[in-house]
């Protein structure tokens, strides 16, 4: 994969996944090297100063009002990570940490931080590596940013505490570093604060999540259009004239996928004639292109604050262009917990939407003719009817990580710190949230599937044939019961990575 330069401005969506999850090589910029090498003048033209400066010649939070002398304040830095990491619980994942060191690595290139050129080149130096710094659960409330899980990695620089190398084996930072040729920092005056004092786990979590979730409501319209169409519902109220009347634009582009989903299905044309007395569908199937996209202007708000972050400078005190150190409080992680609050609440109700499809594909009473469960000897065989219990706990799994973290706070530091953003507990809770979505979603397309394929000799969409196609490859169609878990698995894979979206948009082209 090709190297990811970190300059003076902003890294891209892709450029974040590609190191974070891709494993790319990461560089600096010359722009950027120069960039930081201006503000460290800044910087070390006052570590001798008498005046006291924070973060260079203080202490930290509510002990910010003592002064140290300028013998020690280089052992204040080292300090301040040493106790700064102290996170506790299971290990984070290896993408999230490096998306954490990378965005971290984003912000000192921008000189606003005042770190030296050699710092920074060790970030890049081990992201490179592919030296992944252990990283605990608990350990961040969101402010002063991510401390203690971007402690743990400035821990690792210095060649302190664990890691896992690149195969994941797990070792003491200073064998990795040796290994890896890389010089473990000696830090200087700021340059502890500097690699700690930013919101970049809960961002870094964030355009993961908005990556993923981009997928699974592209995922969920073709669902929605599958359910619709073995269901025998309607699609004229997906018309584009019906859907203007409401001018939301994720509502548009959601029923726009529906159109071209359903587009030239004969299941959908074998009940296009008098005997078919409904005259409208269950909510869960008429007013998909209004939930699903809710979720999309939901996402598109959250994407673009990410995108705001990610051209944003977070330090605290921080050099302005001008030379100027100052104290400030852009490390609130506010912006990025609401949104990441937001994006659970939605996935939380596509997938509640989601699992109410499935259902009545289960019960003969709603499903038009489908045999109870889907099973293929009702009775003897169950078909999907556990399916969609474990469908069921997910979805209220999901409805509990929908409660808010972002309208906690609790104080710190000797009530200096007295108002946080748990941003971090939001951004932790997300990642559980896109997960359970993404398995609600595989259910249903494993669901609405089957009903297809029990409609024939009606065939479907050539788009949603599509998908059910290259779902055959890793889960088999209608037959007696069989070791189902698997199947979901094989599903869930199927919807993560994109594979459905693909299916169908080699027919009908991109999806909105």
């Amino acid at each position: 994969m090709h190297a990811v330069t970190v300059g003076v401005g902003p890294l891209t969506f892709q450029e974040v996944l590609d190191v974070a999850r891709g494993g790319a090589p990461v560089d600096v910029s010359p722009e950027a090297g120069a960039e930081i090498a201006l503000s460290r003048k800044v910087v070390e033209a006052l570590a001798h100063d008498v005046v006291p400066h924070y973060g260079v010649s203080t202490g930290f939070g509510a002990l910010a009002t003592r002064s140290i002398p300028t013998e020690l304040r280089a052992q204040l830095q080292r300090s301040l990570v040493r106790s700064h990491a102290a996170g506790s619980g299971n290990e984070v994942e290896r993408e999230v940490v490096r998306a954490l060191m990378l965005l971290r690595l984003s912000t000192l290139a921008t000189g606003r931080t005042g770190i030296r050129p050699e710092t920074a080149r060790v970030y890049a130096d081990m992201l490179t590596a592919g030296i992944t710094p252990v990283v605990r659960e608990y350990g961040s409330l969101g402010c002063s940013g991510d401390l203690a899980p971007l402690s743990h990695c400035a821990l690792a620089a210095m060649g302190e505490g664990e890691i896992r190398d690149a195969d994941g084996v797990l070792m003491s930072a200073a064998q990795a570093l040796a290994a890896a040729g890389i010089e473990p920092v000696v830090l200087r005056e700021k340059e502890g604060l500097a690699l700690i004092n930013g919101t970049d786990g809960m961002l870094g979590m964030l355009v993961m999540a908005c990556a993923d979730l981009w997928t699974l409501l592209r995922t969920a319209d073709i669902t929605a259009a599958m359910s619709v169409e073995a269901l025998l519902g309607t699609d004229a109220v997906f018309a584009a004239d019906l859907q203007a009347l409401r001018p939301h634009p994720g509502q548009a582009d959601s029923a726009a996928n529906l159109r071209a989903l359903l587009a030239g299905s004969a299941v959908m044309e074998s009940h296009r004639n008098p005997e078919c007395t409904r005259v409208q569908d269950a909510y869960s199937l008429r007013c998909a292109p209004q939930v699903h996209g809710a979720a999309r202007d939901t996402l598109a708000h959250a994407s673009a604050v990410a995108e705001r972050e990610l051209a944003a400078a977070v330090d605290n005190p921080v050099v302005t262009p001008d030379g100027r150190v100052e104290s400030n409080g852009n490390f609130h992680g506010a912006p990025v917990g609401y949104v990441l609050d937001f994006l659970a609440i939605a996935a939380a109700d596509i997938a509640s939407m989601s699992e109410r499809r499935t259902d009545r594909f289960l019960d003969v009473s709603r499903s038009n003719g489908l045999p109870a469960f889907l099973a293929d000897d009702p009775g003897v065989d169950s078909g999907h009817m556990i399916a969609q219990y474990t469908q069921a706990a997910i979805v209220s799994e999901l409805k509990r990580l929908a409660v808010p973290a972002s309208v906690d706070s609790i104080p710190s530091s000797a009530m200096q710190e007295d108002h946080v953003s748990m941003g971090w507990s939001a951004a932790r809770k997300l990642r559980r949230a896109v997960d359970g979505l993404g398995r609600v979603v595989a259910v249903e397309l494993l669901t609405a599937a089957r009903g297809l394929d029990l409609r024939a000799p009606f065939t479907p969409a050539p788009a949603t044939a599509a998908v059910v196609a290259g779902l055959r490859e890793v889960a088999a169609g209608p037959g007696p019961d069989r070791y189902l878990a698997p199947e979901i698995e094989a599903a869930f894979r199927y919807v993560l990575s994109g594979g459905a979206v693909a299916a169908a948009e080699s027919v009908t082209g991109p999806l909105r």
